[in-house]
């Protein structure tokens, strides 16, 4: 079963990759490089000619010779090696008539189980914490288990304004108010979306001490891998990080320096070959793999082949805009969520099959690319 072609469709703000053998059987992908999925592609095209040709059941060589093509290294490299690695294994429970998780050694679960991401994720300057109040109230009542949120207000007045003890305090008391009413029952991770520095960040895990809190994540820029393990030192509470990282290297250096939960995105780290390895190094260091999952229903439908055949794996992440257009326009079929738990698809593959129409009902193109930078009063970019 050789590569005859590799198709990319920029729609939306995705980058879809199809894999299509000499014998018509295609393969789906996705990357989940979202800030600059056109540069993707570019990464894809030049990997064509590694490809064609060859056998889409060497999934390591062919891994191999995207990654050491060249030398160089990051998010767009990586992001690429996902879409075509993810498309790959889908052909490759095609061809076996199996799920993908078949192929990984088999289901060690018949669900996964939830985290929801509230909201956005993070509470705009100005906005009530109320709502957010009332967001967990309605993910308990729909059956999830576990939520997660960023108690660290965002916008002109957000964090980067605000007295450092405000800031600290304020985070505090949302996340108490949060566990007053979804109770004791409801796992709670916090995300911080990469605003302290390591000081800030153990100073406001203390302040969530004896909140039961679930994971702590990405609470520091992902500059710095000894930045993680002076945090790790001096918290309590499990440390989460790894959206954005790439590679096993990195997440090596994260779990020798006692992160609790690796945060890989199937999409970007290398996509299933290479999150299989993460996993794999994370059991051995008495941790979790927690994916980050955010980009589209098709990485989490990858995302879940994983989270099947994986001992070691913590809640998965999930919002509700899979569940909305233009996200429900992508797919023929959607997961089936019952409650807080996705169930595992039992098609050949990841499950799911693109929309026949799917680019002309997503639309053209058009890159979201928000101005993510934080301010200080004076006008300073914050650089934490």
């Amino acid at each position: 079963m050789r590569i005859a072609a590799i198709e990319c469709h920029l729609v939306h703000e995705w980058l879809i990759v199809e894999v299509v053998t000499e014998g018509g059987l295609r393969g789906i992908g996705q990357s989940a490089y979202w800030g600059y999925p056109d540069a993707c592609e570019h990464v894809v095209e030049a990997y064509r000619e590694h490809l064609v040709g060859r056998s889409a059941l060497a999934r390591n060589d062919l891994w191999l010779r995207m990654y050491r093509s060249v030398p160089f290294r990051g998010g767009v490299i990586t992001s690429a090696i996902a879409a075509i690695d993810i498309a790959l294994w889908d052909l490759a429970g095609k061809h076996y008539g199996v799920p993908t998780y078949e192929l990984l050694g088999g289901p060690v679960r018949e669900k996964a189980r939830l985290h929801l991401v509230l909201g956005t994720g993070w509470l705009e300057d100005g906005s009530d914490p109320s709502a957010l109040i009332d967001e967990a109230k309605a993910a308990v009542a729909d059956g999830f288990t576990a939520i997660k949120f960023d108690p660290l207000v965002d916008g002109p007045n957000g964090f980067t304004h605000q007295p450092y003890g405000k800031m600290i305090r304020q985070g505090v008391e949302i996340v108490t108010a949060v566990r007053e009413t979804v109770g004791w029952d409801v796992d709670i991770a916090i995300e911080a979306h990469r605003k302290l520095g390591p000081a800030e960040a153990i100073d406001f895990a203390e302040g969530l001490d004896g909140l039961g809190i679930y994971m702590y994540e990405d609470a520091l820029p992902p500059d710095s891998l000894a930045a993680w393990a002076e945090v790790c030192a001096k918290v309590r509470i499990p440390v989460g990080t790894g959206e954005r990282n790439d590679t096993i290297y990195e997440f090596r250096e994260l779990l020798d320096g006692g992160v609790a939960f690796v945060r890989p995105d199937v999409g970007m780290a290398g996509g299933i070959s290479h999150t299989i390895k993460i996993a794999a190094m994370a059991e051995a260091h008495h941790a979790q793999l927690l994916c980050h999952n955010y980009v589209s229903p098709l990485v989490t439908a990858a995302t879940l082949q994983v989270y099947a055949a994986v001992t070691n794996v913590s809640t998965l992440e999930y919002t509700m805009l899979d569940e909305q257009a233009p996200r429900t326009l992508l797919l023929k079929e959607p997961l089936r969520r019952e409650g807080g738990y996705l169930h595992l698809p039992e098609g050949p593959g990841l499950g799911v099959e693109l929309a026949d129409d799917f680019a002309e009902r997503l639309g053209e193109f058009a890159a979201w690319r928000p101005h993510m930078l934080n301010t200080r009063p004076d006008g300073s970019i914050d650089a934490r």
